[in-house]
């Protein structure tokens, strides 16, 4: 084993997203809100939706494949695969599994991970210690959820706000000096109540009870949840920023978790970081949980957004109550 902790940068990234919009003008129709509403306090304007036969593991082997051809890495060169999702196909095998076997990585290692929103800083992190520490040389990771199946259509303070989607990253050795600076994560255990999905667990077996109370359905205090993610945003950002004895003035991009668009503003003012620097694309599709940040950082290194030598930061928070970031030389 090398000994010599050895820098880890991202090779390549993809995405994928259901081909099914739905606009708040669509939802105008299904529950009590309106486009003006759902606009001003969180900026999205639709989403997308998975259909009845594309589960989590569909979406995330389309970004998985199309992060490996980006890195040009084959399936059969991943050591490990991690799935950050808190959308399973099904309690096991672990969704990172099905997708092993859908892009045949023969052989890699395989598990879930569970952070909410937060999911995708936490499977970085977790891969880098592996690569740095020379146990692996190449590994997939993945943020992928279809909120929509676990959302209750009739709850208008929860349905405007989530969508579907994945977004994948290779990770491997890199040139000394870039890749991943610094990670930073979090926890508040004691706020998870504020963002649960209660039942379907060993609290709350599944039963006609539980069903009939739509406890299979997310449930979200949304003013504490808000105030939570203001002062982590911010807060996480920073920490990753001194980890890696780099200032606000470094900073070149912002990748933020895509939530709403009145913290995403909150956390950039608290870092007094120009808007312009952060990448938001919140409003084409919504809160999609794990898969929101390498969803936008798939984006925006598509779109020419990010260059060769830039620094990024990524922040995010989710249930949990969990909260991560991390800063990356591209």
């Amino acid at each position: 084993m090398n000994k010599t902790l050895r820098s880890v940068g991202i090779l390549g990234t993809g995405s994928s997203l259901p081909e099914k919009i739905i606009t708040n003008y669509d939802l105008e129709k299904i529950v009590d809100t309106s486009h003006e509403w759902i606009v001003t306090r969180t900026g999205i304007h639709s989403r997308r939706i998975a259909d009845d036969n594309t589960a989590t593991s569909d979406l995330a082997t389309e970004a998985a494949l199309k992060a490996l051809k980006a890195a040009n890495v084959k399936a059969q060169e991943i050591d490990l695969i991690i799935v950050a999702t808190v959308t399973e196909d099904m309690a096991f095998p672990a969704t990172a599994c099905i997708v092993q076997d859908n892009i045949g990585a023969v052989g890699a290692a395989a598990f879930d991970l569970s952070a909410g929103c937060s999911g995708f800083l936490y499977e970085l992190a977790v891969a880098k210690q592996f690569i740095a520490a020379g146990v692996y040389n190449k590994v997939l990771i993945i943020g992928a959820e279809t909120l929509s199946k676990v959302m209750n259509w009739n709850d208008r303070n929860t349905c405007v706000l989530f969508g579907d989607g994945a977004g994948a990253a290779v990770l491997g050795p890199t040139e000394e000096g870039s890749g991943i600076l610094s990670t930073h994560l979090g926890a508040n255990g004691e706020g998870g109540k504020f963002l649960t999905l209660p039942a379907g667990g060993s609290r709350m077996p599944a039963s006609v009870e539980t069903v009939e109370q739509n406890l299979h359905y997310i449930k979200m205090d949304g003013s504490e949840v808000f105030k939570f993610a203001v002062r982590a945003m911010g807060n996480a950002a920073k920490k990753a920023l001194e980890l890696c004895d780099l200032g606000v003035e470094d900073i070149d991009y912002l990748v933020p978790h895509q939530a709403n668009t009145r913290i995403i503003a909150a956390a950039a003012k608290r870092l007094k970081l120009p808007i312009e620097k952060v990448y938001v694309n919140l409003d084409k599709y919504g809160n999609m949980s794990a898969a929101s940040i390498p969803v936008a950082l798939d984006e925006a290194v598509r779109n020419g957004k990010i260059k060769k030598g830039d620094n990024l930061v990524l922040v995010g928070f989710g249930a949990g109550l969990t909260w991560g970031s991390c800063v990356i030389k591209w």
